[in-house]
């Protein structure tokens, strides 16, 4: 296909990645975004190996290995006794079997080395503070002075304006639980956390994850729990009261882990929610990624991933097709990409029910992980982490 104009809606890693995709491949591309300025949001992300790949194929090697820590493993803990109960293997294991690392970085960091990419790529235009509703994407063109759009990309999250311009797309729904999202030196953790990886401390109906941030001097904290669904928001501060509740819900937990929660600064209340299967695309050049077509809870911490994954995999499906065969390329693209979404989404599911397990299904299940080696578990992510997009 010869070269186009693309319109990506959202400069968030999804909309950013995704234009480096496009514009590799040849076509122009404007981002637009409503927000003034590009500033820190949420804490830290994992980077797996299916994502990472991608990441150094758009020519960002360089810049991942000087930014992202790879931990030396991933740890599963009982978060009521402390007790060690099982672990994956990472740092060079990791490389040498899904062939690409797997890392943990702060989602600013990654946002602005995609970003750099992007304003440094002659074929991407970026366009802050623009209008983003319903009734001004498709004419946005104008505004920007650029050609008609040969395709719209809806990369604009959970809260999707670009959605409502596709029949059959389902809204958010509340995923029933909440993520506290906080950051903690790590000479004020103790003992109980090993900064040189990620773990998991498995509770009752909640679980706490950290892992290491900013070269290895803070820990990043996601403490998920059930909840209340609040409407449309995203992420809020916490009220004096809320880490009352936090406490509660954690309240069988190792009094060394309720004495982080108590220490802790003050938190980001983040509402989980998910898209429902529903149309990604309107037949008339405008398809969703990311979170704007199938939002996912973070159990299998693949939301990143499988929005970088959609990005690289639209951008080759477009460009393969020529001016007759683009409609049956995008529909093979969201058949071929509903599949492994369907898979992704079933792991996190599969994940919440393990970790929130309580009563005789929690001893089960550290029984059986216990009896299982790190790299026998490791081979369960073969499928999640060893993917290679059509191409790579």
């Amino acid at each position: 296909m010869s070269a186009h104009t693309i319109t990506i809606v959202g400069a968030g890693i999804a909309g950013l990645a995704t234009a480096l995709a496009f514009a590799a491949r040849g076509h122009e591309v404007d981002i637009v975004e409503q927000a003034q300025a590009l500033s820190e949001v949420g804490a830290g992300l994992q980077v797996s190996p299916n994502a990472s790949r991608i990441l150094i194929e758009l020519g960002l090697g360089d810049a991942l290995a000087q930014t992202m820590i790879c931990p030396a493993q991933i740890t599963l803990v009982s978060g009521l006794s402390l007790r060690k109960i099982a672990h994956v293997p990472c740092g060079a294991f990791a490389a040498a079997r899904w062939g690409a690392p797997y890392g943990v970085m702060h989602r600013f960091d990654l946002q602005t080395m995609l970003l750099e990419a992007v304003m440094a790529e002659p074929r991407c235009r970026l366009h802050l503070g623009q209008r983003i509703e319903v009734a001004a994407i498709t004419s946005l063109h104008e505004r920007l002075g650029q050609p008609v759009p040969s395709l719209i990309v809806g990369a604009d999250g959970v809260w999707s304006q670009t959605r409502r311009l596709v029949p059959g797309a389902l809204t958010p729904r509340f995923s029933g639980q909440v993520a506290w999202r906080f950051k903690m030196p790590v000479d004020a953790v103790g003992d109980i956390l090993d900064p040189g990886q990620v773990t998991a401390f498995l509770g009752t109906q909640t679980h706490l994850v950290a892992y290491p941030l900013e070269n290895g001097t803070t820990i990043n904290m996601v403490a998920i729990t059930r909840g209340a669904d609040p409407g449309q928001t995203w992420a809020e501060r916490e009220n004096p009261t809320d880490r009352i509740s936090l406490l509660e819900a954690f309240g069988d937990s190792h009094p060394d882990l309720l004495a982080i929660f108590r220490e802790a600064p003050q938190m980001t209340w983040w509402p989980l929610f998910e898209v429902p299967d529903g149309r990604w695309g309107n037949d008339a050049g405008t398809v969703l990624i990311g979170d704007a077509a199938h939002a996912m809870t973070p159990f299998a911490a693949q939301g990143a991933a499988m929005a970088i994954e959609d990005g690289y995999e639209l951008a080759q499906a477009f460009s393969d097709a020529d001016q007759d065969t683009v409609r049956e390329a995008m529909s093979e693209y969201e058949t071929r990409r509903r599949i492994r979404i369907g898979r992704a989404r079933k792991r996190a599911a599969f994940n919440q029910f393990a970790y929130h397990a309580r009563g005789p299904v929690r001893l089960g299940r550290d029984l059986l992980l216990a009896l299982r080696s790190p790299e026998s578990l490791a081979s369960d992510l073969d499928w999640l982490y060893g993917y290679r997009s059509p191409g790579l």
